[in-house]
């Protein structure tokens, strides 16, 4: 049987994705680890979601992962992701207007 490579996807959608993610974790760590970097779990939490929005089988149909059927995120990543979100969201329209915005037309 022959391998199937699979091509990591860096259109336009997934890396609007990418940034809104990484503005929401940074400002999460911020706000509640009080550090001018990541923690190391924040950190962690960064990579695996960046990677994860790299290999989204949805690609440029992807909507807001809150909407997804599938559930690509392991779970232990899966509740950390959704504690960032709870606490960032609300924040991120302060911070972020405009990514804000975006997120809630895409859902």
């Amino acid at each position: 049987m022959k391998a199937r490579l699979i091509e990591p996807n860096n259109g336009p959608n997934i890396q609007k994705e990418k940034e809104i993610v990484k503005e929401m974790i940074e400002l999460y760590c911020r706000r509640n680890h009080h550090r001018d970097e990541l923690c190391k779990d924040c950190h962690e939490l960064k990579t695996y979601a960046l990677l994860r929005l790299s290999f989204c089988r949805f690609g440029e149909e992807k909507t807001a992962c809150s909407n997804c059927k599938v559930h690509c995120y392991k779970l232990k990543y899966r509740q950390k992701m959704k504690a960032v979100m709870r606490y960032a969201g609300p924040w991120m329209m302060m911070y972020h207007p405009i990514y804000s915005v975006k997120h809630l037309l895409n859902r």
